[in-house]
This record gives structure tokens, sequence and C-alpha cells, in this order.
């Protein structure tokens, strides 16, 4: 019986890889954009604001304050970002918790294979609920950046 246990956690384990590699796909996918924009836009701009600070009538005090102004902009988007992704994997995070503790719930009521059940239902639907957040992030991001489609 220990064998099949450990054959059926095996088959959950691997098909919660999968689910969780889907979220990361979906993830970039909605996210490419704002990245583009941080890692090509902002950056562009942060480079040619900076290669303006480099004038040989200014002091290296000048120069250091100057670029330093120019990168203002980039690292506030890329913390703002930073964050916005710590809070959504917090959330998807937590919501998997919950997946486990019913999980095991289920196994101390001896279920058995039904426990596999609730915790993919489980899994399934917390998944779902945060792939549906994915558009207001983004469009929360978009904005806080100035980004048009």
């Amino acid at each position: 019986m220990d064998h099949i246990a450990a054959i059926e956690q095996q088959m959950v384990s691997e098909r919660l890889r999968k689910k969780l590699n889907d979220v990361n796909e979906a993830a970039q996918t909605h996210l490419s954009p704002i990245q583009d924009h941080v890692n090509f836009t902002l950056q562009q701009a942060y480079f040619k604001c900076a290669y303006e600070c480099f004038d040989r009538q200014r002091k290296q005090e000048e120069i250091g304050s100057c670029v330093e102004r120019c990168s203002v902009p980039v690292v506030n988007a890329q913390h703002l970002f930073e964050n916005e992704m710590a809070k959504f994997q917090e959330r998807l995070n937590r919501s998997l918790m919950v997946c486990q503790d019913k999980f095991e719930a289920a196994k101390l009521q001896k279920i058995g294979s039904d426990a596999v059940n609730v915790l993919e239902s489980c899994v399934d639907q917390s998944i779902q609920d945060n792939l549906k957040s994915l558009p207001h992030l983004v469009g929360r991001l978009k904005a806080s950046l100035s980004i048009r489609d």
C-alpha cells in the first residue's frame, strides 16, 4: 500500500509542478509589456540622460548626482514591479498553503484518494483565482508607469 501511495504522491507532485509552471508562463506573458517598458524604454531614457551628465565643465560630484537623478525612474519602476510581483507570489503561496492544510485534514480523516482530489481541486481553484488577478495587476502597473497600450 505504501508503494501505491508513493506513486500517487509522485503523480500529484508532477501535476502540481505543471500547474505552477503554467502560472509562471501566464505571468510572464501578461507582464512582458511591463518588463519591456522598464528594460528598454526606461533604461534607454536613463542612458541618454546619464550620457548628458558627462560634461567636462562639471565637477565629479555634479556628474554623480546627475547620473543618480537619471536613474530614479528606472529604480522606482523596478521596485514597483518587484513589490507587485512579491505580493502576487505571496497571495498565491498563502492560497496554496490553505490547499495543503485541506489536504492534510482530508488525510487525517482517512479519506484517502479523495484527499488527492481535494488538493487538486483546491489548487486548481487557487491558481484560477490568482490568474484572474493578473490583468488587474498589469493594469495597475501600466497606470503607475504611464504605459499606454
